[in-house]
C-alpha cells in the first residue's frame, strides 16, 4: 500500500518534498493556505529568481543547523537540482556563479513545479489553514480550517518562517512544531534593510555607492562586506547590508550596541593611503571644497561629509586646516552609523531561527515525533544572499520528500 503522506505549506521546500515523494510511489497531498502555491517564488531575485549559486558552501549559512547543510548537501546538491529542473524541461542559464532560469523569468521556476505536481497526481488543497496535529500509534492526524480530519503515515512541515507574512510565511509553522514538543530558537528578520539614528538620511535617499560595510557590535567588529550600499530616508540598504541584518537583528534582540563601519573608498585608494590624499589636496588645492568631493564620492554624500566635517562648500581647498582636512579623510574611510532596528518581517527576504536543528536527525526527521519531517525554512538555517535559501528549500524538501516516503512507520 502506497504511504500516504501531508506536506504542510506549498512553497519552494514543499512542493519539492511533494514531488520527491510522489516519485517514490506516495501519495500525497499538500495543504497551502494560499489560494495558489509557490507565491513567494515570484518574487525572489527581482522576479528572475536566481534559483541557486555554483559556488556552494556550508559557511554561506548560518543557524544551529550548519552542520546539516553539508550533509543534506551530499544527498542533493547543486548538481542534483540542476538536473531536477532540466529534468522538469528548464534550461539553466548561469553568471558569475549564479543559477537562473534560462527564460528570466520566475514564474518559469514556478510553473515547472505546478506542471510535475500535476503530472505526479498530488493533490493540492488551497485557502487551507493547518491547525492542529497529532499523533495516532503509527499515524499523524491533519486538521484543518475547513473541520477536516485525515490520517497520514508521515507529514511534512514546510511551512516557511515569518518573512514575507503576505506571501504565508506567517509563523503558524513554528505553532505547529512547538505544540508537537520542539523547541523554537527566537526568530528574527534577516536579509533585510537597517533603520539607523541619525538625521542626514533624507539628504542622501536614493544613492547607490559601492563601499565596504562592517558590522560592530558592544564596539567589536564582527563581519564585513563589500558591495553596493543603498541609503534610503532611514538607514542603509542593499546587499552588503542584507548580508550583516542577521547578526544585527539578534544583537539588538539582546539589547545591545549595533554600528555599521561605512568605508566609502575603493580598495586601491583606501591601501594607497596618505599618499592618495596628499595628492588630491597639492592637485585640487585652489578648488573649492564642493569641487573637492567631485569625483571623489557621489555628490550628494560628499556634500553630507562635508557638513559632517565642518567644512564649508565654499572654501577653498588650501585653506581648509589640517585638523579638518584628517576628519574629511575619516569620514571617507570610516563614516560610523548607529543602528537602531531592522526593517520588519514585512520586508525581509528570509528568518533567521526556527525548529531546534538539535531535535532533528540528518534525514530531517523529527527525533520527538515519529513520522514527522521538517523542509525549508521553518529549520533554523538561513542563507546569505545569492541563491543559497532557495538551494536550501530545494535540497532539505527533496531529503524531506525522499525520507519520508521511505519511513517505516
Amino acid at each position: 500500500m502506497s504511504k500516504r503522506i501531508a506536506v504542510i505549506g506549498g512553497g519552494a521546500s514543499g512542493m519539492v518534498a511533494a514531488i520527491r515523494a510522489a516519485q517514490l510511489g506516495a501519495q500525497v497531498t499538500v495543504y497551502e493556505r494560499n489560494d495558489r502555491v509557490g507565491k513567494k517564488i515570484l518574487s525572489t531575485g527581482n522576479g528572475k529568481c536566481n534559483f541557486s549559486n555554483e559556488k556552494m558552501s556550508a559557511d554561506c549559512y548560518r543557524g544551529n543547523g550548519v552542520e546539516l547543510v553539508d550533509t543534506i548537501y551530499n544527498i542533493f546538491g547543486v548538481k542534483e537540482t540542476k538536473e531536477f529542473f532540466a529534468g522538469l524541461g528548464m534550461r539553466i542559464k548561469e553568471r558569475d556563479g549564479y543559477l537562473y532560469p534560462a527564460s528570466g523569468q520566475a514564474s518559469t521556476v514556478l510553473d515547472v513545479l505546478r506542471y510535475e505536481l500535476e503530472r505526479l497526481l498530488v493533490r493540492v488543497v488551497t485557502g487551507c489553514q493547518v491547525t492542529n496535529i497529532s499523533a495516532d500509534r503509527n499515524e499523524l492526524i491533519v486538521e484543518t480550517n475547513a473541520h477536516s480530519r485525515e490520517k497520514y503515515d508521515a507529514v511534512i512541515l514546510a511551512c516557511g518562517g515569518c518573512a514575507a507574512p503576505k506571501t504565508g510565511s506567517d509563523g503558524q509553522g513554528f505553532v505547529l512544531a512547538k505544540q508537537l514538543g520542539h523547541n523554537i530558537i527566537p526568530t528574527v528578520p534577516a536579509l533585510t534593510a537597517l533603520r539607523c539614528g541619525e538625521d542626514f538620511y533624507k539628504r542622501v535617499a536614493g544613492v547607490r555607492c559601492d563601499a565596504k560595510l562592517t558590522l560592530y557590535i558592544d564596539g567589536q567588529p564582527m563581519r564585513s562586506h563589500r558591495g553596493e550600499l543603498q541609503w534610503t530616508d532611514y538607514g542603509i540598504s542593499g546587499i552588503p547590508v542584507f548580508q550583516l541584518s542577521r547578526d544585527a537583528a539578534y544583537a539588538l534582540q539582546e539589547q545591545r550596541a549595533v554600528t555599521v563601519q561605512i568605508s566609502l573608498m575603493s580598495e586601491s585608494d583606501d591601501n594607497a593611503g596618505d599618499a592618495f590624499w596628499r595628492e588630491r589636496w597639492m592637485r585640487q588645492s585652489g578648488q573649492t571644497m564642493e569641487q573637492f568631493v567631485i569625483g571623489l564620492v557621489n555628490k550628494k554624500i560628499g556634500l553630507l561629509l562635508l557638513k559632517l566635517a565642518g567644512i564649508k562648500e565654499s572654501e577653498k581647498a588650501e585653506n581648509v586646516p589640517q585638523v579638518r582636512r584628517e576628519k574629511l579623510e575619516g569620514l571617507c574611510r570610516s563614516l560610523f552609523v548607529t543602528v537602531r532596528d531592522t526593517n520588519p518581517f514585512e520586508q525581509a527576504q528570509v528568518c533567521a531561527g526556527g525548529v531546534d536543528c538539535l531535535e532533528v536527525t540528518d534525514t530531517l526527521e523529527s527525533r520527538i515525533v515519529p513520522g514527522l519531517f521538517f523542509a525549508g525554512e521553518i529549520l533554523d538555517i538561513d542563507g546569505i544572499c545569492g541563491g543559497y535559501n532557495l538551494q536550501w528549500a530545494w535540497s532539505s524538501g527533496a531529503v524531506a520528500g525522499q525520507s519520508a516516503a521511505q519511513h517505516r512507520g
